[in-house]
């Protein structure tokens, strides 16, 4: 059949769409370049055979590409056609003769899918290329998926409204299963994105509401500060303000002025516990360095002895504006060292006007060439001069230090014990404040070993640290969009790499405190915890955890609120006998206060006596149909009892519970599952408070009182505890078994609890079974609850009940010899173990 032929047969044809659009629109100009640019950017198939509407101006699009092109009807190609001709092409079959026998692509434009013509076409067209492109101009897609099926031609792109591609292939089953794993992504994002609607439009009603809130305060705000008695007190104010500024200037009315602000927030017997116990620190405190100075003889020793490693410590430290007295104690503590092998690397940006930083800086260096001296051009911060420090540095190990602290003589001699000894790539060391003169000591921060979520909530490792200079070159130089918190942040990245980390109990970096110093007071430097935030937020990404970082109660100390996935159920064991007013207040306060509803209550009677016991389970079961009574029916175990609620658990995490519990803040079930999700934890603990708001429980220390006591037992609620720890998320060797969440998979890798531990100390032994096995034990004081203690077991007050406890304490110690012997890694061995309060021994 001739083109004209052809023509006249599609003029006189019904084949057009109503769809199709204006011949002239501007619209379809653009769409059909874009389709060509489109198949010139892919695999440029040659020849091409656009059929259908407008198949010449596509043709002309291609061929000004340098594509080989054909179009059908052929009559669109030339533009001196008419316009009735260009408008009403209409593609029929068959193929007129003289186009090449295959395509290397067929682009069929707006072709109606129910016309027997097209049909025919499209069977002719399968069989003279193997790619077939839909285009619509229309705004609807016209494909004949079910024929192009039939012929082994499977959609192969995602193209959506005006393209589509389908190809042919051999494997069908391939091409499906393709399709159908798209379309499960399609409605998993689906359901991505209705959840994150649902999440949208609730914090979108949170900001209203902090909004309205916001503007409640602020008109509350605008009355008060109108009002004639905020006028008439502006002199009291000022006032005030001075007194504070004397304060922050003179120790002494600092002091004075914490004790006013410790009666406002913690009322008067808090307060008189916290003065005496920082009286009776800083008096253990001196005597302690007294005891532990190092004598003449051992340092000599020390000179004397061979390592079987070659290594040189480059000490960096930058100098800014460094006061004379403080510069020449600081380079002089290195010079005393009595491991020899170092080069002290000092970067200055001092100003113009401390030009004797200079001066004494290059004596020191005219005077012994391990001290290195580079005059900056400028202050670059804090970052940029401890990198131009780094750049510098020639040896195996980097040392930090500030320009005006001191380091103790055998500082590196014990950090190269640990290195020869331990195979450590990085170093700390325990460390103490002091103001004035070395022997007036404020602090002593006794660290635990290497705790990854004590970091994440405070920098305890600070001073003195070392790392290897392989190490340094994984991490690189100091982060400059970290000032403030460089060091957090340098920490953190060489924990993330470090292969060998090692703590070493002993006080050698001597940390000067002193006005305008962190040391002193951490508010005088506000931008250090903005720039802490983001080296932690900057820490979970790299290590893959999402999360959000938020300042905790005391300044520099910080709260991560770990993303929780999904809603799992959290099965939740409460053994009980009698004592069914305790029971309903535990239940009702979880019932009641929970912000996270997927629970479920197990109850495990066991040997109750009393009637009234058994009619109140029958009443809670029908009030609320989450709570499930199971009955134990041997003699009381506290761990068989846990392990037989266990099979009846359906929850993918486990909590156990006591029964004398009630709960205080409404988001503990997320405060422990955020952890307990975590993959290398593998328990969580509470803290947990006396009905007198001081406190039961905040860890357990392995090996205090020869077994296992409750860190700071007894300590008023508000208070912050020893450098903080009631405050922050921490590490610890075990949590109580009275507020414990762990997940199914451990619970049953361990397979429960050790039922020879009858009554006591079968949550430590779970919990270093649980450390034992690989994963972290974890105290939150983030989930806070009451405990009334022993209330349905009773107390250890008879002498067959003491017998039994004496027996399982010293199971516990013959089967954990090796921690009681060398002590518990996350409680330092200069603190006592008489005593829960963190002094010294």
């Amino acid at each position: 059949m001739s083109p004209a032929n052809q023509t006249e047969k599609l003029n006189s044809g019904d084949l057009l769409s109503e769809q199709i659009p204006s011949q002239d629109s501007e619209e379809i100009r653009q769409t059909l370049h874009a389709v060509a640019d489109r198949i010139v950017s892919g695999s440029s198939p040659s020849p091409v055979l656009a059929v259908g509407y407008r198949a010449g101006d596509l043709v002309e699009e291609l061929r000004s590409r340098g594509v080989e092109a054909f179009a059908f009807p052929s009559g669109c190609v030339d533009r001196s056609e008419s316009d009735s001709l260009r408008s009403s092409n209409r593609a029929e079959g068959p193929l007129p003769d003289g186009l090449p026998e295959q395509f290397g692509l067929v682009v069929a434009i707006d072709l109606p899918s129910r016309s027997k013509e097209t049909v025919a076409l499209m069977t002719e067209l399968c069989g003279r290329s193997s790619r077939i492109l839909f285009v619509s101009l229309s705004g609807q897609e016209a494909v004949c998926a079910g024929l192009l099926a039939s012929k082994g031609f499977y959609r192969m792109s995602e193209e959506t409204g005006e393209m589509a591609l389908f190809a042919k292939t051999g494997d069908a089953a391939g091409a499906i299963e393709r399709y159908e794993e798209v379309l499960r992504t399609l409605q998993a994002r689906g359901a991505e994105l209705e959840s994150a609607k649902q999440k949208c439009q609730k914090l979108t009603a949170q900001y209203a509401k902090l909004q309205n809130d916001y503007l409640t305060v602020k008109r509350e705000y605008q009355r008060a500060t109108g009002s004639l008695s905020w006028k008439i007190t502006k002199p009291f104010r000022a006032v005030k303000h001075l007194f504070k500024r004397l304060c922050d200037k003179n120790r002494f009315f600092r002091l004075f002025y914490k004790g006013l602000a410790s009666l406002r927030n913690n009322g008067f017997r808090a307060t008189l516990m916290r003065v005496k116990l920082s009286r009776l620190n800083k008096n253990d405190f001196k005597s302690y360095m007294k005891q532990h100075a190092v004598s003449s003889e051992e340092l000599n020793r020390q000179k004397s002895v061979k390592f079987n490693q070659d290594i040189t410590f480059s000490i960096l430290v930058p100098l800014y504006n460094t006061p004379e007295a403080y510069l020449h104690e600081m380079i002089q503590s290195v010079l005393d060292q009595t491991y020899s092998k170092w080069e002290l690397c000092l970067a200055d940006g001092s100003d113009a006007e401390h030009s004797e930083v200079e001066r004494i800086c290059l004596e020191y260096a005219g005077r012994d060439s391990r001290v290195r001296y580079k005059r900056l051009e400028q202050n670059y911060g804090i970052s940029g001069n401890t990198n131009a420090c780094m750049k510098m540095a020639q040896g195996e190990f980097i040392s930090l230090f500030d320009h005006d602290d001191i380091l103790h003589p055998s500082a590196l001699f014990e950090t190269m014990m640990a290195i020869t000894e331990q195979g450590a790539d990085f170093v700390y060391t325990d460390e103490m404040v002091f103001e004035g003169q070395p022997d007036n000591v404020t602090l002593i921060h006794f660290k635990p070993d290497f705790s990854i979520d004590t970091l994440r909530g405070h920098n305890y490792i600070c001073h003195f640290s070392s790392f290897s200079a392989e190490l340094a070159r994984k991490v690189g130089y100091f982060s400059e969009n970290h000032n403030g918190s460089q060091d957090y942040d340098m920490v953190l990245r060489l924990c993330e790499q470090a292969k060998r980390i090692v703590h070493i109990p002993q006080v050698l970096y001597f940390w000067r405190s002193h006005p305008g110093s962190v040391a002193s007071d951490v508010s005088v430097k506000p931008y250090c915890m903005v720039s802490a935030k983001k080296a932690l937020a900057d820490h979970l990404e790299r290590v893959g955890l999402r999360g959000t970082v938020t300042d905790s109660t005391i300044p520099s100390t910080y709260k991560i609120n770990y993303e929780i996935e999904g809603e799992p159920l959290v099965s939740i064991l409460i053994p009980n006998k009698d004592y069914t007013a305790d029971l309903d207040k535990c239940i009702r306060s979880i019932q009641d206060k929970s912000t996270y509803s997927r629970f479920e209550l197990i109850i495990i009677e066991n040997n109750s006596e009393l009637p009234e016991t058994f009619a109140y389970y029958d009443s809670i079961q029908k009030e609320f149909s989450n709570v499930k009574v199971v009955q134990w029916k041997g003699p009381f175990n506290f761990a068989a009892i846990n392990n037989f609620g266990f099979s009846f658990a359906t929850g993918e995490y486990i909590l156990m519970l006591n029964n004398d519990v009630e709960v205080l803040t409404p988001n503990w079930l997320e405060e422990m599952l955020m952890f307990a999700q975590r993959e290398d934890v593998g328990a969580v603990g509470a803290k947990l408070y006396y009905p007198d708001d001081t406190i039961q429980h905040a860890g357990i220390i392995v090996g205090i009182g020869n077994t296992a006591g409750h860190a700071h037992k007894g300590f008023p609620r508000t208070d912050g505890g020893y450098i903080h720890r009631l405050t922050i998320a921490q590490d610890l060797s075990a949590v109580t078994g009275a507020c414990l969440m762990t997940r199914r998979s451990v619970w049953e890798q361990l397979g429960g609890m050790d039922e020879d531990f009858v009554v006591a100390f079968n949550d430590v032994d779970f919990c270093l079974r649980i450390r034992q096995a690989g994963y972290l034990v974890v105290f939150t004081p983030y989930a806070e609850l009451y405990h009334y203690e022993s209330k349905s077991r009773g107390y250890d007050d008879t002498p067959e009940k003491k017998q039994r406890l004496d027996r399982e304490a010293t199971r516990l110690r013959s089967r954990w010899k090796d921690i009681y012997e060398n002590g518990d890694p996350y409680y330092n061995p200069n603190l006592t173990l008489d005593r829960e309060d963190f002094t010294l021994r």
